[in-house]
């Protein structure tokens, strides 16, 4: 890669803070549902259409994608921001917390939009390479199975945009400011949802002889899956259990005839994947027969597992490298549980 298509300095970069900061700050502050992005994606669409991108919106509905050619080199590249929020009610307090009651970006897709409005505004100010450049800022990254990767895809995003890799970016809280994570191969887990619904017998508060109680089955069933990562599972391949919500019913002084369980399971590979979903399945179907009630278990197979290519993570690294030092970039980090819909993506190259 020649010097002519690096970026001099990253300081060259800190003018633009204060202006990037300010949208990051808006876009926290006005935050929209998965396909909900329409304020958003029009502040993305506007800004790029300012720096001379070429753009293109409403791509998987709410998704815009900005293109810019320099010169007649022939490669290109795709780089991916997600743009969606949480429904999350925010309590942080800050000056530019949301300003909409249950909404909320508390996965940083504020920033990560900004972070690819800031590579648009100096790549547009630069032109210091030769190709194509389409930047896909992506709708509903939250919304599970309803994925915004594949509504973009589905709506012919690589056939319209085509590119020869593809590269997504995020955040990471916690780190030291300005290190760079990288890492080849599995990085992010896939992410798959379990329901189950337990059928018992209500009745009375005082007569409890009378009633199959769902909320003692539900109990058993929750400590009973505490026993699938640590007993069922290979020690050495990451997985996770979790129960995230448990509703049963309204009154004090009435057992109700049913519950509901809403899981989290997080694995990498196929293998544990399809094991994670029978345990599950014959935990709870076993545990509420075992009390004389009934489990019913829907699982929903989410997002894939993210796989990066060596050849681009080692590309990148590369840069990374030469832009902030050895110090600053960690080539290979630690595998992450949580789980992105990048995957399809990067299934195109």
């Amino acid at each position: 890669m020649s010097e002519a298509a690096r970026f001099t300095e990253v300081s060259d970069l800190a003018p633009a803070a204060d202006s990037l900061r300010e949208i990051r700050h808006h876009i926290h502050h006005h935050p929209e549902l998965a396909y909900e992005e329409h304020q958003t994606s029009a502040l993305v669409a506007e800004k790029l259409e300012q720096w001379g991108w070429q753009v293109t919106r409403g791509v998987g509905q709410t998704g815009v994608v900005g293109t810019l050619k320099v010169g007649d080199g022939k490669r290109s590249i795709g780089i991916r921001a997600d743009m969606d929020a949480l429904p999350i009610v925010e309590q942080t307090g800050l000056p530019y917390a949301s300003g909409t009651h249950g909404k909320m970006h508390a996965c940083g897709h504020d920033g990560h939009t900004t972070m690819l409005l800031g590579a648009a505004q100096r790549l547009a100010a630069t032109r210091n390479f030769s190709g194509t450049v389409h930047l896909y800022f992506q709708p509903a990254e939250e919304s599970g199975i309803d994925s915004g990767a594949l509504k973009m895809i589905n709506d012919g995003l690589f056939e319209r945009f085509p590119c020869d890799a593809v590269f997504g970016v995020h955040n990471h809280p916690g780190e030291e400011p300005g290190v760079l994570l990288f890492r080849k191969g599995p990085f992010m887990s896939a992410g798959d949802k379990a329901i189950i619904t337990i059928e018992g017998v209500g009745g009375h508060a005082a007569r409890p002889h009378l009633t199959v109680d769902p909320v003692v089955v539900a109990a058993s069933i929750v400590m009973a899956l505490q026993t699938i990562v640590a007993r069922n599972v290979d020690p050495s391949q990451p997985a996770v259990v979790t129960v995230g919500s448990m509703h049963a019913g309204t009154a004090n002084n009435v057992i109700s005839s049913s519950a509901k369980l809403e899981l989290s399971v997080r694995s990498f590979s196929p293998e544990v994947r399809a094991l994670l979903k029978k345990r599950i399945t014959e935990l709870a179907e076993s545990q509420a027969a075992s009390y004389g009630g009934k489990a019913l278990v829907e699982y929903i197979e989410g997002y894939p597992v993210v796989v990066n290519s060596d050849a681009e993570t080692d590309f990148a690294v590369e840069v990374a490298r030469e832009l902030v030092g050895d110090d600053k970039v960690v080539a290979q980090t630690d595998i992450l549980m949580g789980s992105q819909d990048f995957r399809p993506q990067t299934q195109y190259h």
